[in-house]
């Protein structure tokens, strides 16, 4: 028997095919207040949420202009074209699907007896919108639990999501959760939360270059790899 009783995965290039489209929905929500954003900057923030990379954006590359309350009304602007034209994207994609060997693990897990969740810095709007199209909603698939960023006090890096989790499903020690992302914030969650291990998949916003400088404990590059880890854990 191992010792891993809850896996949280992250959603967008973890468990569900992203090809660019959150970076995309981005820049878009950006481009249509006349800023312009790199693509390589918009995946640094990939994994945040999405309010808050939001404002790191627009502090980023609009330092100045504006400030006080019409900043703060910009900042909410923005996140709502983000959201609608996530929404919209998640509802029509003909090509949304689960990546390869997700549900195959997802059920792997259930007969192992260890429970599943997801977490994602999207709001619970769009992830409703994905759940129902992949047919992950009221349970399926095995999952016990999802929880948005919009959910909690603070999103990643904070732990809160990972807390909540925890609590609802009855895990008492964070050394018995494995935590799986594509992205910087993912693992830094998983460290604050105290997981027992961190695992980065390469299937998403970062390389698996990019993803060695942040020192998760293995980097897969699909999610059957993470079978043998979690038989050894």
């Amino acid at each position: 028997m191992n010792n891993i009783q809850l896996v949280i995965f992250d959603i967008a290039g973890t468990t569900v095919a992203d090809n660019g489209q959150v970076a995309d929905a981005f820049i878009e929500a950006f481009r249509t207040t006349g800023i312009e954003l790199p693509a390589e900057e918009v995946k640094k923030v990939m994994g945040f949420r999405k309010i808050d990379a939001v404002r790191l954006l627009l502090d980023k590359f609009s330092p100045d202009n504006p400030s006080g309350e019409e900043r703060e009304s910009l900042i909410t602007e923005i996140h709502d074209r983000f959201i609608r034209g996530m929404i919209s994207f998640y509802r029509q994609d003909p090509d949304l699907k689960p990546l390869p060997y997700a549900e195959k693990l997802f059920s792997w897990l259930q007969e192992k007896g260890i429970k599943i969740a997801l977490n994602t810095g999207f709001t619970r709007a769009i992830t409703d919108a994905i759940l129902q199209r992949l047919h992950w909603d009221n349970g399926a698939g095995g999952i016990n639990r999802v929880i948005c960023s919009d959910e909690v006090p603070q999103g990643r890096p904070s732990p809160d999501m990972i807390n909540r989790l925890m609590a609802d499903l009855g895990v008492a020690s964070a050394d018995s959760v494995l935590k799986v992302g594509d992205t910087e914030v993912d693992v830094q969650e998983g460290r604050n939360a105290g997981c027992g291990l961190v695992v980065s998949v390469t299937t998403g916003a970062y390389t698996r270059a990019q993803l060695q400088q942040y020192h998760p404990d293995h980097i897969i590059d699909n999610l059957e790899e993470l079978m043998p880890i979690i038989d050894n854990a």
